[in-house]
């Protein structure tokens, strides 16, 4: 083995003593800085923080169908796409790749093509003569066996005494792309670390760090610097946490390498959308990030549009623009002492039952995440009732309300229908006399009082009125908009709301705002329950999940906030209030709050998948996406099989062509199912694991008129 500096020990404290603590993890704090990489050269595109951010999808074709792979990646570079990777099992998908990359040449295509490498080092070397960059997995370059042994390394002098098997099989890659001047991808994956990883890091983000940092140490001791990192996980905080570590780790050593981000596995859909929004978003935000891709259950030219859209977001909402800029100034000061290598969850106090109190208000907020839901008054008319009980996810019996998993913990009015609507009252008191929540201007219940509603106040009309409530309220809500002073915000503590509104003040940077609100309440003890109000203004449900993933999705991300309250204005108030409230349900389940239907991880498809996925992982939702708390995965080969599903309590992946093994956590427990009978398999093996339960039938109206007044 070569003299490789490797990069010293994390765990015997080596690292801090030479290089410090960590600190930096990302180019500034309070402001949006791309952070300073150098340039990685991939063809004819770079990487890196002097550049604009690569936007990058992957072929779904069988590689060694030279045509169809040809005609997918030139549909690919004519949506816009800068690189296109393609998956290369073996010498047969090597061989097609040289003559894809011919074919791409002869139409006058020069966008780049990396070949995505799993177990075959020897294949590598072939295809490196192909393409213009590689993607290794750090996790199962070397150990072709797919297994999940448990080996049990206590030293470092056992940890590092494989280092040599790592060398030997990633040297001569190495070498050959130096020599090539091809780019390379270090992509650590959470849920494919390697036993000897698992062993002495544990399934946790630093293991995923240390992994990547052993391939950097060989690439680096030959003297090749053209590669990339990526930590890429099924799991937007364990994806998060994991970019962020690697930066620090980077910042303090004086490395400066660009990173390629992706939440793996993220779906299809808006769910899909939302969950890489979340990752991606929330690190971009940052300034991390030099090239992206976003991992859906589609056809690779679908990912565009979001891909697309996260880095305009992200280029906008740089400080050398100057309107954003100004807005990231206006912030007041404030410390940022935010633990970039751990998590924890800010819990918001919940509201508590006191005497006096004549309705339940235990359930006006939830304590894995409440959803707020935003309802005019009209929609308590006698003829709305019925309907509105419907959108906001209520179960009916006979016209009258009841809580269900989904339903919205509390509903956010602006104006109310006057008390001589008798009709609409009765409906509003139905809700609350179930634990709906009715948050409602101070104001507006001083005109016309009503009865056991949470009153909504800014925390200046708070203090004007020392706290107190408008006749029959039962509760306090405060609003701030980020702009109040640090003693204002401290006053919070003793008002003792029942929740705390944000919505940032629109002079002001939204992400630095409230991150600075956190901060205060941290610093003042303030455990008040924080609900994030977000103003939306578009119709496109795409674009609605998009921006809620990163716009709230960053705080989540911290462990900073207790909720979502959706507001729609201009173009949104288009979008049902169903839909809504779903799109709020799937932000808390993508930040790993708050589980209302079935998790699914499903890898977004490529040429090594064994089954038509789009199709199969429609019927497994149909299925069993009734399911909360339960995670299953749908992988399309071995590959993305045990080593993707790291968070998964059941999998469904492909193994040889029209057959399927069924997984219990990372346990094969049935093994080569027909595709036809595989769906109905993994319902069984749902049921006699007493995780399933049946779907429930739509109740129907018993009487013709839905709501009778009392």
């Amino acid at each position: 083995m070569a003299d490789v500096a490797w990069t010293p020990s994390i765990k015997t404290g080596e690292r801090d003593e030479i290089f410090g603590p960590i600190e930096q993890y990302c180019e500034n704090l309070y402001e949006v800085q791309r952070r300073k990489t150098r340039t990685v050269t991939c063809g004819p595109i770079k990487f890196g923080s002097d550049h604009p951010i690569v936007r990058q999808t992957m072929a779904t074709t069988d590689t060694s169908d030279v045509d169809a792979s040809i005609e997918q990646i030139i549909r690919c570079a004519d949506e816009g796409f800068d690189l296109v990777r393609i998956t290369v099992q073996g010498r047969r998908e090597a061989d097609a790749a040289m003559k894809i990359r011919e074919g791409l040449f002869k139409k006058g295509y020069d966008i780049p093509l990396c070949a995505d490498m799993h177990f075959q080092p020897k294949v590598a070397l072939m295809v490196a003569d192909a393409v213009e960059k590689i993607r290794i997995n750090p996790g199962n370059f070397v150990d072709g066996r797919k297994s999940f042994e448990e080996k049990v390394y206590e030293t470092e002098e056992d940890y590092f005494s494989e280092r040599q098997f790592l060398y030997e099989a990633l040297g001569p890659l190495v070498e050959k792309c130096k020599d090539l001047g091809r780019c390379m991808r270090i992509g650590t994956n959470h849920g494919s670390l390697s036993a000897r990883v698992l062993s002495y890091y544990g399934d946790t983000p630093r293991g995923m760090v240390e992994s990547a940092l052993e391939c950097a140490d060989i690439c680096r001791s030959l003297d090749y610097h053209n590669f990339v990192f990526s930590m890429k996980a099924s799991n937007p905080l364990v994806m998060v946490q994991s970019y962020r570590l690697l930066a620090a780790e980077m910042y303090r050593m004086g490395w400066d390498y660009p990173l390629h981000l992706g939440v793996t596995e993220a779906g299809e859909g808006e769910d899909g959308r939302m969950k890489s929004a979340i990752g991606i978003g929330t690190l971009l935000a940052d300034g991390l990030g030099d090239t992206i891709r976003v991992s859906l259950t589609e056809d690779p030219e679908y990912e565009y549009a979001p891909c697309n859209r996260l880095a305009d977001v992200a280029a906008g909402e740089l400080a050398t623009n100057e309107d954003s800029k100004t807005r990231q100034k206006a912030v007041s000061t404030y410390v940022d002492t935010r633990d970039i290598t751990s998590f924890a969850r800010r819990s918001g106090d919940l509201p508590a039952q006191v005497e006096g109190d004549v309705v339940d208000v235990r359930g006006f907020l939830n304590r894995d995440g409440s959803v707020l839901s935003y309802v005019k008054p009209e929609m308590f008319s006698a003829e709305n009732a019925p309907y509105l009980y419907q959108e906001l996810g209520c179960k009916t019996a006979v016209g009258m309300p009841f809580k269900d998993i989904a339903t919205s913990d509390s509903i956010f009015m602006r104006t109310i229908p006057p008390s001589s609507d008798t009709a609409a009252r009765t409906a509003i008191r139905r809700l609350i006399e179930v634990s709906v929540g009715v948050i409602v201007p101070a104001a507006e219940l001083e005109k016309d009082p009503l009865p056991n509603a949470v009153a909504l106040m800014s925390l200046k009309e708070a203090l004007a009125k020392n706290g107190e409530l408008p006749t029959g309220s039962i509760r306090m809500a405060i609003s701030i908009d980020g702009s109040e002073s640090e003693d204002d915000l401290a006053t919070v503590k003793d008002l003792d709301p029942m929740t705390v509104l944000i919505s940032p003040s629109s002079d002001l940077s939204p992400l630095h705002s409230t991150r600075r609100v956190f901060e205060i309440f941290k610093k003042n003890d303030i455990t008040a329950n924080v609900i994030h109000h977000y103003v939306a203004s578009t119709k496109d449900t795409n674009e609605l999940a998009l921006q809620m993933g990163t716009k709230v999705g960053a705080h989540l991300t911290d462990g900073n906030g207790d909720g979502i309250l959706v507001e729609p204005v201009g173009d949104a108030e288009s979008l049902s209030l169903d839909v809504l409230r779903r799109t709020s349900f799937g932000l808390l389940q993508g930040s790993r709050m708050r589980s209302t239907k079935t998790e699914f991880v499903s890898c977004p498809s490529c040429g090594r998948t064994l089954f038509d996925l789009q199709d199969t992982t429609a019927a497994i939702q149909e299925a069993t996406g009734h399911l909360p708390g339960v995670t299953i995965a749908v992988m399309g080969c071995i590959v993305n099989g045990p080593g993707e599903m790291a968070d998964a309590d059941f999998g469904y992946v492909g193994t040889i062509p029209g057959k399927v093994d069924l997984y219990y956590g990372k346990e094969v427990v049935r093994k080569s199912i027909p595709n036809e009978e595989a769906v109905d398999a993994l319902v069984d093996l749902i049921k006699s694991y007493d995780m399933w339960q049946d779907k429930e039938e739509d109740a129907e109206e018993s009487e013709s008129e839905a709501v009778a007044t009392a």
